[in-house]
């Protein structure tokens, strides 16, 4: 496996990280690779497929010009975005990795194609630069979800740019029965392997300070989430509803059982407005499912009593991340490629396994409860409406949350025994996904996009 547990979780921006962080990741990698870029005089960025089907709703042109000023996911400050944008437009001068002055024309010089796919991937990019002698260099990259990137030339040899360098682990896995067999010739916990393969890589200091980041920076976009009121930008003036809910949550007595899948709900669509309003979130796997995993966490350290919470998400964590990164390799987290399935299902599977993890559960039992959660979003399209990532993926995330408690319930009630393993269940997804309609995959052609009129969908 050439993954790490940060690779599945990094801190970038709202709303999409296939067509908002990856593209923003590839416009600077762009520069940072290109020979010459001192006498660079005009560059062009072309966009292709999903990419230029919802890559408006999607902030995919906003990205790439924030790329090409050397801005990084994890970096920029969303309050800033704007201000960027707009002396960009009105001063038509582009500042190349903030230092290498060109003009720049947003309406000329990106340039979308709605009707031409590129063979490697629906998420296809290709930036050209010229130099003021007038030659040229060009590149093609491919954004395949969760923020990963990829070369024309490394798609095609399967490596990925953020993979690892070559490592030895102690515990090597492309399967979830190689995972498992580690387990049973070695008695560790899944938590325990991943643990080890990571500290292959850096200090365990190191790593528990990722994780403590990575939820640091998850859990600030609940509570941000929590508070903020008021209209989603895009123009299907959806309002945000998580904060307003959640105060009446908190003003009146729970008296009904579902009252606390209700607060569940209402954490993971609180980072999903975030998510839409191009807040600070994390990919979990993804940014249109990164509400979940969150929202589970929260879940298990608050109502769960853990007598070790801190210990108890550091597992959660490794865990989830060994079934995304199961799922990257052997199917796909992109619903450019497969469908939402691929998002939430794979978000949802992720959760449950961390959670029964955290819970104590088994290896067999947290196997179980990930298979759960994918075979139960299994044929889930993606056809948000007017290429936002709004409608239905606020509440998609809402809903995969509480399905992700219900399959580890299930599976930690069980001896761990079950029909369908987590390697059937992967490999039905991507086939699936293969099988589905492209208008059922992130072109907002199908589906929810056609059949809700919006006022904006046209333009979308």
């Amino acid at each position: 496996m050439d993954m790490r547990v940060f690779d599945l979780f990094k801190i970038g921006v709202g709303p999409s990280s296939s067509h908002t962080v990856g593209p923003m990741i590839a416009a600077r990698r762009f520069l940072l690779e290109c020979p010459n870029l001192d006498q660079a005089h005009k560059v062009q960025v072309a966009l292709y497929g999903s990419l230029a089907l919802t890559g408006l709703g999607h902030a995919t042109d906003k990205a790439v010009l924030l790329g090409l000023m050397g801005e990084t996911p994890q970096d920029v400050a969303p309050d800033t975005v704007d201000d960027k944008l707009a002396e960009l437009a009105q001063s038509g001068v582009m500042h190349l990795l903030g230092r290498v002055k060109v003009d720049f024309d947003i309406l000329d010089d990106v340039l979308w194609h709605k009707k031409e796919v590129l063979p490697g991937h629906p998420n296809g990019l290709r930036f050209t630069l010229t130099r003021t002698d007038g030659s040229q260099h060009s590149q093609t990259f491919y954004s395949t979800g969760g923020g990963f990137i990829y070369t024309e030339e490394e798609l095609n040899t399967n490596a990925s740019t953020v993979a690892v360098p070559a490592v030895s682990v102690p515990y090597p896995f492309g399967t979830m029965a190689e995972l498992l067999a580690h387990g049973k010739s070695t008695g560790l916990s899944l938590a325990a392997l991943l643990r080890a393969n990571e500290l292959s890589h850096c200090s365990e200091a190191e790593l528990d300070a990722g994780l403590d980041k990575i939820w640091a920076v998850m859990n600030s976009c609940i509570e941000r989430g929590l508070k903020i009121t008021g209209e989603l930008p895009g123009g299907l003036h959806v309002q945000r509803r998580a904060a307003k809910l959640w105060l009446t949550a908190n003003e009146t007595h729970n008296s009904l059982p579902h009252d606390g899948m209700h607060k569940v709900s209402l954490y993971a669509m609180a980072v999903n407005e975030e998510n839409a309003a191009g807040g600070r979130v994390v990919t979990a796997p993804t940014n249109g499912a990164a509400g979940i995993i969150p929202a589970i966490i929260k879940y298990y350290s608050q109502d769960c009593h853990p007598s070790d919470p801190v210990k108890g998400i550091r597992e959660f964590m490794l865990v989830a991340a060994a079934i995304g990164m199961l799922c990257k390799k052997n199917a796909s987290i992109s619903g450019a490629e497969i469908g939402c399935q691929g998002e939430v299902g794979v978000a949802c599977a992720m959760a449950a396994a961390g959670l029964t993890a955290a819970l104590g559960g088994t290896n067999e039992q947290i196997e179980s409860a990930a298979e759960i959660g994918i075979e139960h979003h299994l044929g889930m399209t993606c056809d948000p409406i007017g290429g936002l990532v709004q409608i239905p993926c606020i509440e998609r995330n809402g809903m995969g949350a509480v399905k992700a408690i219900t399959a580890a319930s299930l599976a930690l009630k069980s001896d761990g025994t079950h029909h369908v393993s987590l390697d059937q269940v992967i490999e039905t997804m991507r086939v699936t996904g293969f099988d589905m309609q492209a208008k059922y995959k992130e072109t907002s052609l199908g589906g929810l996009a056609i059949h809700v009129v919006t006022v904006n969908h046209a333009a979308c």
